[in-house]
């Protein structure tokens, strides 16, 4: 390498030791904490889940049995004044029933026709009723109850605002004990998914149907950047 090339070199790598000092200084002094919040609240919706299950030997007379009682089911939820928008087919089947045969194939011993319907109630204190009254009008099948919040967004938007105070309470705090004054926040980001912490359910209904609808818990989690700057003397 000839001296010119050489100082070129030298010169140009002083120049990458005097530049990583500046891009580290330009990072503005900060507090990084996460606010909580959670609100718990009673819920004001219910969604039933419940069917009809009927065997027989052929397909026929399996989905025939079914349609009939499944008939006799959607006409006591209309009786009941359950609205026809909240009532809503989950899940509809017709399966071969087998038994083992050591001779071969599984031999078909008969047909198993299901229908089950989700049933939204927006007052939630006849959730037991409305059990009852599917059992009565023919359900065999009651896959559960969940309980929901309808205004969960609105409720959540409360709890990211006191999330956020939460939040600044803690960066005040170690900022004091630190000696600096706490500045406007740098960055702001929500941690995971702002979704209810639980739902009550019930997986099995009888007569009279006990039903707890407890409080669903919404939380979030917000994670802050606050400036900071020296205490003024």
């Amino acid at each position: 390498m000839t001296p010119v090339g050489h100082r070129t070199l030298l010169a140009f790598a002083a120049g990458l030791l005097l530049v990583a000092p500046v891009r580290a200084d330009s990072l503005p002094p900060a507090i990084s904490v996460t606010g909580e919040a959670t609100i718990s609240v009673p819920p004001d919706l219910a969604e039933v889940e419940a069917g009809v299950t009927s065997d027989a030997r052929t397909a026929h007379d399996a989905s025939e049995a079914n349609n009939a009682t499944m008939g006799k089911l959607l006409l006591a939820l209309k009786a009941a004044g359950i609205d026809a928008k909240d009532i809503q087919t989950s899940r509809l089947s017709l399966q071969p029933q087998s038994a083992p045969n050591r001779t071969g194939s599984p031999a078909i011993t008969g047909y198993r026709a299901s229908n089950r319907v989700t049933v939204r109630l927006h007052d939630v204190t006849k959730a037991a009723s409305t059990i009852d009254m599917l059992v009565g009008a023919g359900a065999n099948v009651i896959d559960g109850i969940n309980f929901m919040v309808s205004q969960a967004s609105k409720l959540l938007d409360d709890a990211r605002t006191q999330a956020v105070a939460d939040a600044r309470r803690k960066a005040e705090i170690y900022a004091k004990a630190a000696g600096v004054t706490l500045g406007a926040p740098l960055s702001i980001s929500e941690g995971g998914a702002a979704v209810p912490m639980f739902r009550a359910k019930v997986a099995a209904a009888m007569a009279p149907t006990p039903v707890a609808q407890g409080e669903e818990t919404l939380s979030v989690t917000v994670n802050v950047n606050w400036a900071i700057k020296p205490t003024s003397p």
